[in-house]
Order: C-alpha cells, then sequence, then structure tokens
C-alpha cells in the first residue's frame, strides 16, 4: 500500500531538519556531520552521460491487472532534457517506488532533439521501463516566446505541454504532466482516478494567491482585455501538474486559444512569466480542483533568487522544487537547504549517492 505524507505545521529549520531525520534516518549522520555532496555543479549536456546508479526494478502488486491490459494504462507525459536530466531520473524512481502498479505506467517522453546519452542513461538505469519518445519541433513556439523574468522559463521545450494533445498517439485520452523537478510520495494512480467532469484539465488551485499580479497593468486596463476572466473565478494553479483530458483539449482546440494569447503577448506585454499566463487566461475557473497535496509546490524559492522555503502544513503527496533553486544543484554547491534533503533518496546521481551514505 502506497504511503502519505503528514507533515505538521513547520515554522522553524529545526522543525524541517527534524522531519527530515525522522522520515530518512540513513541521512542523518550525514547531515550531522556535515558531509555534503562532493560532485561538480551539473548546468550543460557532457560528452558523457552522467554515471547513474540502476534503478531496482518494480513489480506490480497482487491486485494489479496485467500489464499493458485495455484502459488500464497510466499515462505520464514529461520533458526530456540535458540539463534536468537528473531531475528527471529522479521523478520517475519516485513514481515507480510509491506505485502499486508500477508495471502499467507508460511515460510519454518530449524532447526537442534526438539526444543519444539521454536515452542511453534512462535504457542502462531503467532497463524495465515503459516509454516512448516524441519529437517536439521547438519552430511551434520560437516566434511566440516572449522574454520572461528568468531565461530557464523561455526554452520552448518548457511550452510543449501546450502541444499535449498533437504530440501524444489518438488512443491517449487521459495524460498527468509532469515537471521534471519534482518526486512523489504517494501513489500516481491517485491522481489518475480524479474524475474530472466535463474539465480539461484537473490540478491542485490556489484561490488566495493575488491573481492580478500575473498580469500588466496593460491587460487590466484595457477594457476588452480585463473582462477575459467574467463569469469565471479564476484561480492560480500550477502547470507543472496537471492531469489532462487529452480528447477533451483537442475537440475544444486549447491548443489554438493558448497560442492566441502568446501572439497577443509579442503585440503587447499584457503578462508577466513564461508559459502560466497563457494557461490561466485560457483555463483560471474552468479545472477540477484536486487536493492541494498534490503539488507542494514553490520549494525552490522564487524565480530570481531561489532562496529556501520550508514545506507547508498538511498531508503532502507530491514534492515540487519549482522556482529557481534545484536541489541537485544546491546539494553539488554544498548550499542545500533542509528541504533538499527529502529529494535526495531518489537521486540517482551515483556520486551523490556515495557522499550521502559516508
Amino acid at each position: 500500500m502506497a504511503s502519505v505524507w503528514s507533515f505538521p505545521p513547520l515554522s522553524s529549520l529545526h522543525g524541517i531538519l527534524s522531519l527530515i531525520f525522522l522520515l530518512f534516518p540513513s541521512t542523518t549522520a550525514a547531515m550531522a556531520n556535515a558531509v555534503s555532496p562532493t560532485t561538480r555543479i551539473v548546468q550543460k549536456p557532457t560528452p558523457d552521460p552522467p554515471l547513474f546508479r540502476q534503478a531496482s526494478p518494480f513489480s506490480n502488486g497482487e491486485s494489479c491487472p496485467p500489464p499493458q491490459s485495455p484502459n488500464k494504462t497510466i499515462h505520464i507525459a514529461m520533458t526530456l532534457d540535458a540539463n534536468y536530466l537528473r531531475g528527471t531520473m529522479a521523478a520517475v524512481l519516485s513514481i515507480l517506488e510509491h506505485s502499486t502498479c508500477p508495471e502499467n505506467i507508460t511515460f510519454h517522453f518530449l524532447w526537442s532533439r534526438n539526444n543519444p546519452f539521454i536515452i542511453s542513461a534512462i535504457n542502462s538505469r531503467f532497463p524495465y521501463l515503459n516509454f516512448k519518445l516524441y519529437r517536439f519541433n521547438s519552430s511551434r513556439v520560437n516566434g511566440r516566446i516572449s522574454k520572461s523574468i528568468r531565461q530557464a522559463l523561455d526554452q520552448p521545450l518548457n511550452y510543449a505541454r501546450i502541444y499535449l494533445a498533437e504530440l501524444l498517439p489518438l488512443d491517449v485520452e487521459r495524460a498527468i504532466y509532469l515537471d521534471s523537478d519534482l518526486v512523489l510520495v504517494d501513489d500516481v494512480a491517485k491522481i489518475w482516478t480524479v474524475a474530472m467532469g466535463d474539465k480539461p484539465v484537473a490540478a491542485p488551485e490556489y484561490c488566495h494567491a493575488n491573481f492580478t499580479n500575473y498580469f500588466t497593468e496593460e491587460f487590466w486596463s484595457n477594457p476588452i482585455l480585463s473582462k477575459t476572466f467574467e463569469g469565471r473565478k479564476p484561480c492560480y494553479f500550477n502547470t507543472g501538474v496537471m492531469l489532462v483530458d487529452v480528447g477533451r483539449w483537442r475537440r475544444g482546440g486549447y491548443t489554438k486559444m493558448v497560442e492566441e494569447w502568446m501572439e497577443l503577448q509579442k503585440k503587447k506585454r499584457i503578462f508577466h512569466l513564461g508559459s502560466l499566463p497563457p494557461f490561466l487566461l485560457v483555463f483560471a475557473g474552468n479545472i477540477k480542483a484536486i487536493d492541494h497535496r498534490w503539488n507542494q509546490h514553490g520549494l525552490g524559492g522564487d524565480n530570481l533568487e531561489g532562496k529556501c522555503r520550508s514545506l507547508h502544513p498538511g498531508p503532502v503527496s507530491l514534492l515540487h522544487w519549482s522556482g529557481k533553486g534545484k536541489p541537485w544543484l544546491r546539494l553539488d554547491a554544498r548550499k542545500p537547504c533542509a528541504v533538499d534533503y527529502l529529494w535526495a533518496p531518489y537521486d540517482l546521481y551515483h556520486s551523490s549517492a556515495r557522499s550521502l551514505e559516508q
């Protein structure tokens, strides 16, 4: 039975560290002795694949239907990029580790260029993994991307999620889209089985956020644009964790709607950030809200400085390092945040594993 983490209110660094000691006793010696990973920061593709440990195989539980049974496959879509490969490997491992029926999961990886060392790393470290590859043509968005506050947000592959309905096979009617900077600590099947009704997207939504901050004064002062959300109750949601009704998305023509907002942004600067605001303009107030436990986001800090943040109180099923700070970079730089040690057990990069065990 997959477990769910439930966190008490954590008002201090001491509280977070105490939680880590409780959850991961094997890492306490490393933390107590201030032993940090000694590998260099992996930021750019290298000529040779990073040396990853091989993940142990995972098998279905007795209650699972046979692998590849009709309508029993869980489809997960993620992007593949050399700079985020370490994060992707950790995310995949966490999904398999906490799944009751891991053999029934198919991964759909989107990438913008053929990179043999990435495939070599996945094949060698997850030799049993069910996955498919899809080429995302970056020319689809090159002319539509507007510069935002952080360069990473402007990469074409960051927009590939808009085109899931075109990239995935027609027999895929539903898919979970996940970013590469997260780990699951619960069974992904619990997201998969959410009843979406007539909504094209399901995700945790946050109605307490100041929604107006995502759009410029020019947007709100325009009498036509400012009526965009009329008749809706728009709330913020993070596009790094979404359950997508791919069939409904296709039939509704939502890709074109998002593209039209991106094209308007090129003419008038109506929003900040990258691919998020166009999603909000199309979907905010029209999604199926799911429990917040499925996206404890913002663990990477803000988009400019990436300062450490604490966990929110309450149960957690998914930890998401959205924001500038990524756990593998901070661990390698010997400047980790306390929450980064919650990501470390899923890191297959061999040097980090060895350092944590010393």
